[in-house]
């Protein structure tokens, strides 16, 4: 018997994430998660009357092909799968990980040669411009682990993350665009962080479950060469297999010129990737109700309600500031009490303290007006 938690994420990413319609065609691209969740996608699909294709991967699987991979392998991986994703209207990523970790011993090269071939010719060139695309994780032992929390009691937060509202959520962000399409100057302030830049003239989007689950956050980019200060970060992240805690990043005239973290020399060597991986590619506000504490996971984290991220690396292309990198690396810092709190000012008037909106237009996305 099919949970029917399953069928009811299954009918959000078809009919509300993707809006398939007949005719359409779907990659499913579904890595280690239940079969059972997999097949419920291709039948909510076909009843909206779209074409699934379905991909499985698996995490191991595909650390063995990095791990060992040549670039004329990699470059035929890329082909091949860059085949598919351009004869699909849609993509559906259900990423599950029984290893945070899997990645974690993989040599700098060999991850580099990945970002380049496939998911620079697959997932940056084709599905993000070029697709409706929705990606989420699938919850897993191991993500309850990370959680501090029971297999059962993250299973349902979860599904309750990743069912809930988010078209009532949708309306409630439309003030909070229109604010930052009109603002030149932001500030940040909070412990270890004076930070200010640019956003005049840069596009700003809100994300309300149509390319991530869960969602909640609306996103713009700086002026590349506008951002200068310190930044301290306050969740941990994970890049590539490796957790870095206590990310502090100081920048000048855009680039950053110092990184330190509890992996400082991991952290360098990404950020030396590329040129563009010294310039912020993202910066976003995060306020999903559900979601209240780091979990070591970026789908989560970047959505944590009176949280802020910034980010290393590529711009998307709909909020594009000109900055191109093979890596994008959200950062997450946290600004309600219990975390130290904070200030964000928009051409200097206070919009958001210690993670709560304080303009009443934008009261709307305060937690308890949300859930």
């Amino acid at each position: 018997m099919i949970d029917p938690r399953m069928t009811r994420l299954a009918e959000v990413l078809i009919n509300y994430s993707t809006e398939l319609k007949p005719g359409e065609k779907v990659l499913i691209e579904a890595i280690d998660i239940p079969v059972e969740m997999t097949c419920e996608l291709v039948r909510v699909a076909r009843a909206a009357g779209a074409d699934p294709l379905v991909t499985l991967k698996s995490n191991r699987v595909n650390r063995a092909l990095m791990l060992h991979g040549s670039e004329p392998q990699m470059d035929l991986i890329a082909q091949t799968e860059a085949l598919r994703m351009s004869n699909v209207a849609a993509y559906i990523g259900v990423r599950g990980n029984f290893n945070i970790a899997e990645q974690s011993d993989l040599p700098d090269d060999k991850q580099k040669l990945y970002q380049k071939t496939v998911w620079q010719k697959v997932h940056l060139d084709i599905r993000i411009p070029k697709t409706r695309w929705v990606v989420l994780r699938w919850p897993s032992p191991s993500m309850a682990q990370q959680a501090n929390r029971s297999t059962e009691e993250f299973e349902d937060f979860f599904f309750n993350v990743c069912t809930l509202d988010y078209a009532r959520m949708g309306q409630a962000m439309r003030p909070l665009v229109d604010r930052m399409n009109q603002t030149d100057r932001v500030r940040i302030v909070g412990p270890g962080t004076e930070l200010s830049f640019s956003i005049k003239g840069i596009n700003t989007i809100p994300c309300d479950g149509k390319l991530n689950i869960p969602d909640g956050e609306v996103f713009t980019a700086p002026v590349r060469d506008s951002v200068n200060g310190t930044l301290q970060f306050n969740a941990r992240t994970i890049y590539h297999g490796v957790v870095h805690d206590n990310v502090r990043l100081e920048f000048r005239d855009g680039r950053i010129v110092d990184a330190a973290s509890t992996n400082t020399e991991h952290l360098n060597h990404v950020l030396d990737s590329d040129e563009g991986a010294r310039y912020i590619g993202e910066f976003a506000l995060g306020f999903n109700p559900y979601v209240t504490e780091p979990l070591l996971d970026i789908l989560f984290d970047e959505k944590i309600a009176g949280s802020f991220h910034f980010t290393p690396g590529n711009a998307y292309d709909d909020a594009d500031n000109g900055n191109k990198s093979s890596i994008h690396w959200d950062l997450v810092c946290l600004q309600d009490p219990a975390h130290g709190g904070g200030e964000i000012y928009f051409d200097d008037q206070l919009v958001r303290k210690d993670g709560r909106f304080v303009v009443a237009e934008l009261e709307a996305l305060n937690p308890e007006k949300l859930k």
